[in-house]
């Protein structure tokens, strides 16, 4: 993917990276603001929302499956728009969970999450910018990996989690969809794209499914909504993963043709 971005581009990708970023860090923090306040760190006991917590919700929001946003995005986007997620991969793992609850823990950034997902791009860029032979040879792998995310993602979707976690667990996975792709698809097209990037973007990744016990070995207090939070994060992932590559195509079919209609028939 680095190898098909030229230098000249590179001020987009860290826009569109740097915007989709922002905006789930955002909406993991006004998630874990809302909820922190209404049903505070415990998971809710009782009722059809038992299970539910804060922690629950800001995981399956925070991290985008990056396997699966690229892979839409080289079917459906542009190189550009693959590439963001060397920006966007700065939030997998319990960092941003744990910022957005405010947990205390975790003194500084893992400096290498920062180079490895950063590197592997840099270095196919400066291989594509400097031979354009290895630029196309390169290139030309990227179509090729997307039959193994594929394969990676379907290996991990473990269809028992959906119905551990019951109608709620679904539900779960539906709001995060919906509230997500509704406010990445706005920024999206606020910085110049389509909108077809933010709803690509909103997934739940699947090592989200691990936050819920990371977070409480930093912070006790998140024990007892770890287990429930592990199992609706879980389902959250599978039901993202099977509804966002459909309504990324649909999206992407409907701006074609919007744009098709605006475009001026030539006189004969």
């Amino acid at each position: 993917i680095g190898a098909k971005i030229s230098l000249r581009s590179i001020p987009r990708v860290l826009r569109k990276g740097g915007a989709l970023l922002a905006t789930k860090i955002a909406l993991g923090l006004a998630a874990g603001f809302t909820l922190g306040h209404l049903i505070g760190i415990e998971p809710i006991s009782t009722g059809w929302l038992a299970g539910l917590s804060t922690l629950a919700v800001v995981a399956a929001i925070n991290d985008t499956n990056g396997g699966l946003y690229m892979a839409l995005m080289e079917q459906y986007g542009s190189s550009e728009d693959s590439a963001a997620y060397s920006v966007m991969g700065l939030e997998s793992g319990p960092f941003l969970t744990m910022l957005s609850l405010g947990a205390v823990g975790l003194s500084a950034f893992p400096w290498q999450t920062l180079v490895g997902a950063i590197l592997p791009l840099a270095v196919g860029m400066t291989l594509g910018n400097l031979d354009p032979d290895l630029r196309t040879f390169l290139s030309n792998g990227a179509t090729m990996l997307i039959p193994f995310f594929a394969f990676a993602l379907g290996a991990t979707l473990n269809l028992h989690r959906v119905w551990q976690a019951g109608l709620l667990g679904v539900a779960l996975g539906l709001i995060v969809v919906l509230v997500s792709a509704t406010c990445l698809i706005l920024v999206d097209r606020l910085i110049g794209g389509n909108g077809t990037a933010g709803i690509a973007a909103s997934t739940t990744a699947g090592n989200a499914a691990a936050v819920p016990l990371l977070v409480a070995a930093a912070n006790p207090r998140y024990a007892d909504a770890a287990a429930p939070a592990t199992v609706l994060v879980g389902a959250s992932v599978i039901v993202s993963s099977l509804l966002v590559p459909p309504l990324t195509a649909w999206w992407k079919s409907r701006v074609t043709r919007r744009d098709a209609t605006k475009s001026p028939t030539v006189a004969t």
